[in-house]
């Protein structure tokens, strides 16, 4: 983990830094290597702030950004284009990880508090101590309680993680590579662990800062429903502890599994809920991550506004490209423990989602054979092995080597995965996958919708589901969905938001659906190209269609064999099949 250096407001300062100021922090901003986000976020931010130092700041609203900054027309709709929520949350995380590293000597911070859109500028004091506190964190728990107010010495910048970086883990298997994966017979009744040594969470129960009856209710409430959500996701243990930070108030037994620690604090008044909550790493007391939410109580129903508020919290600690996901891979990357060995398999294949490349592809997929043979109960080892089989499928991926169809290993697996825990959704979305390409649509959707109401904070189960749906012929309820998940989801996003390009293709917004098939930069993946042919197709932009085209022909020409029958596997309606293959005609593909 690397050490950092939080940074804290000057909240003496009486007055917002000068103009002039403002725009030299600005340009240091922009020409850093470590505000690495795409020309459009930087657009963003240029923009907002220009209307707050021109004095237009009230009028910074979703709308405006959309129209000024992404030449969005009058109709558009936030519910169902998500692109300014995209980008500043990509914003607010790169403006962090900036003043964590490149920008912690810097004079003035600029940040993007969340619930808006509009920048504040301040002073920063920088002979300030280390602080738990990040620049748009909340810190009023300082106040009220002397304990909580200590320095916490180390704070875990944000990282999307290279996929080279998880895929070191990968090294401990070079002796292992096999060509042909564990049948689920073979390995059923292995006298072995169930499960690997999965990163552990203990949740103490919530501090009640008020005293009352009712806010000792709502304390207790707020931490079952944590708890209860956390569980939901299978790539970690949660265990119910009575201690924030300290292994000795734990029991022995599950102290070895609990790598990790969130406790909270709850302020309750007549019209407000204030939920306070920080994770700490159990090993050295570094705080991870740290969050506050505050509700109104009189607008929202209690037991409503305390599940939307555990879920908030569960996603952002244990979805895949969470706090916790961030924070082991950061771990296995630069010393991974022996008994991480199969768990390292699920972070190698998140970060190949990173990229989708053939390369990383194998890598993965032989990691994931070899931790099912050592953990046959690892359901959702299983689960995430069938993802890779339905992966050679759709991407093509190897299939000059496969000893049985990739639908029938991944079918398998999947099964297999759901067997050992019906509660996996990593697994039911495994078995909709290969469902929905063996053209079996409806026992595929049926599938996504059972998993969907299991977990619905995945946001990596929602935006696949929610594909499904688009490509099955319900666009708008499904492409809603994977605009929904990619708002909420911190990591990689290539996959998805090429998914975003062809909900806009669909709808013939042809210049959104190239801008998100930009953004998406997922250059190693055939799809992609395909779809950036058909969208420039459309927007009679020849050149470049041609230069797509010449990539596919030299890179994945399987592709073009029998085109129609590609597209018919992904898209389910012979009106949208016609009308993608039309834009590809028009950028030179043959199309019989």
């Amino acid at each position: 983990m690397v050490q950092t250096r939080s940074v804290k407001v000057d909240s003496a300062a009486a007055s917002s830094p000068p103009e002039s100021e403002v725009r030299v922090q600005l340009d240091r901003i922009l020409a850093s290597p470590e505000f690495d986000v795409p020309e459009r976020a930087r657009r963003f931010l240029t923009y907002i702030v220009n209307e707050v130092i021109a004095g237009r700041g009230d009028r910074i609203k979703a709308y405006s950004i959309a129209l000024e900054v992404f030449g969005r027309d009058a109709s558009f709709d936030g519910q169902t284009d998500p692109v300014v929520r995209i980008e500043a949350g990509r914003i607010r995380r790169s403006l962090e990880r900036y003043y964590l590293t490149a920008g912690r000597n810097d004079p003035v911070a600029i940040t993007v508090p969340k619930g808006g859109y509009v920048p504040v500028f301040s002073h920063v004091d920088l002979g300030a101590p280390l602080e738990a506190n990040t620049l748009h964190f909340v810190a009023e728990e300082s106040a009220r309680s002397p304990e909580r107010a200590k320095p916490r010495r180390k704070r875990l910048a944000f990282l999307a993680v290279p996929v080279f970086f998880i895929l070191g883990a990968i090294g401990l298997y070079a002796g292992w590579q096999t060509n042909q994966a564990p049948s689920p017979n073979q390995v059923s009744t292995k006298a072995v662990p169930a499960a690997p040594d999965l990163p552990g969470v203990i949740v103490a129960p919530f501090e009640d800062l008020s005293g009352t009856a009712d806010s000792t209710i709502i304390a207790r409430g707020l931490t079952d429903k944590v708890i209860e959500q956390i569980s939901k996701f299978k790539e970690i243990v949660v265990i119910a502890g009575r201690s924030a930070d300290t292994p000795s108030e734990t029991p022995s037994s599950v102290a070895p599994a609990a790598r990790y620690a969130l406790s909270g604090s709850v302020r309750l008044t007549a019209d407000n809920l204030w939920l306070s909550t920080r994770l700490v790493n159990r090993e050295d007391g570094s705080v991870l991550w740290a969050e506050s939410y505050s509700e109104d109580l009189q607008v929202r129903n209690l037991l409503e506004l305390e599940s939307d508020v555990a879920r908030a919290v569960a996603t952002a600690l244990a979805q895949p490209y969470g706090v916790i996901f961030r924070a082991d891979a950061s771990k296995a990357a630069s010393a991974p423990p022996d008994d991480w060995e199969a768990y390292q398999c699920t972070l190698a294949y998140y970060g190949y989602r990173a990229n989708l490349s053939p390369q990383t592809h194998a890598s993965v997929q032989d990691c994931l054979k070899q931790a099912v043979w050592k953990f046959p109960g690892y359901s959702t080892a299983w689960a995430l092995l069938a993802l890779t089989h339905i992966d050679q499928l759709r991407f093509r991926y190897r299939m000059d080597t496969p000893a049985q169809p990739p639908l029938d290993l991944a079918l398998e697996a999947a099964k297999r995965a759901v067997e050992l825990d019906p509660q996996n959704v990593r697994g039911l979305q495994a078995e909709m996958l290969t469902f929905f390409f063996r053209g079996d649509i409806d026992t595929a959707l049926k599938i996504g919708a059972r998993a969907f109401a299991m977990n619905p904070n995945d946001p990596e189960l929602s935006a696949e589901y929610g594909l499904r749906m688009a490509l099955s012929g319900q666009w708008k309820q499904g492409c809603k969905l994977v605009s929904e998940a990619v708002s909420r989801n911190p990591g990689p996003l290539g996959y998805f938001e090429t998914g975003l390009a062809v909900c806009f293709y669909m709808q013939r917004d042809y210049a959104a659906a190239e801008e998100w098939i930009r953004a998406a930069g997922a250059q190693t993946n055939p799809l992609y190209h395909l779809i950036v042919a058909a969208i420039l197709g459309q927007l009679e932009k020849t050149a470049e269609a041609a230069r797509e085209r010449q990539w596919i022909e030299a890179n994945a020409a399987g592709f073009l064999k029998n085109i129609r029958r590609e597209v018919a596997m992904r898209i389910h309606r012979p009106e949208d099949q016609a009308h993608f293959l039309d834009g590809l005609a028009k950028a030179g593909v043959s199309v019989p």
